[in-house]
């Protein structure tokens, strides 16, 4: 509140005007690892979204809820499950959220629910995931955009029909 002029303050309780600062420069990307424009999207790049990094906390909170089978260890799911949820993520350009990765999990039946055919191929696809990202890479491949943009509710649906979900080279 201002002081009025009448009353009596000595020099060191004045108010004194504030420091202005100056209007910053214009910033420019010209750093030489800066990425411009889009990030890349396509080989070992993944899909970029922001703080992926707590998709893993996340992911280890499904970890008394897998089923696995024999030579399936909870890490190696934990990390193929997290890959997915934030390749998800990703792709609307958002953190993971705990829906992303129950998506994950569903898809490749860790939460039950899927036809015995899917253990032959999920066994061989997620063993090591834990250790190499080329394996969590390679996990996210396997499923398209298309199938990514589902809901949970529809991917639960079709869990009969996951070779249509999933790319099965």
């Amino acid at each position: 509140m201002a002081q009025p002029d009448y009353v009596p303050i000595s020099a060191d309780q004045r108010v004194r005007e504030v420091e202005r600062l100056p209007v910053a420069l214009p910033w420019y990307a010209q750093r030489p690892a800066e990425v411009t424009g889009r990030p890349p999207r396509d080989g070992m790049f993944g899909r970029p979204g922001p703080d992926a990094g707590y998709g893993i906390k996340l992911a280890r909170q499904f970890a008394d809820r897998l089923q696995l089978e024999a030579g399936e260890s909870a890490a190696d799911a934990i990390a193929g499950g997290f890959a997915v949820g934030s390749a998800r993520a990703g792709l609307f350009g958002r953190a993971p959220v705990k829906p992303d990765l129950e998506l994950a999990f569903a898809l490749f039946g860790f939460l039950g629910g899927r036809p015995i055919t899917q253990n032959t191929n999920r066994v061989p696809l997620f063993r090591g995931a834990a250790h190499h990202y080329e394996h969590q890479r390679e996990i996210v491949a396997r499923v398209p955009e298309s199938t990514l943009s589902l809901s949970l509710a529809d991917v639960r649906a079709r869990l009969g029909e996951w070779r249509t979900l999933l790319t099965t080279d």
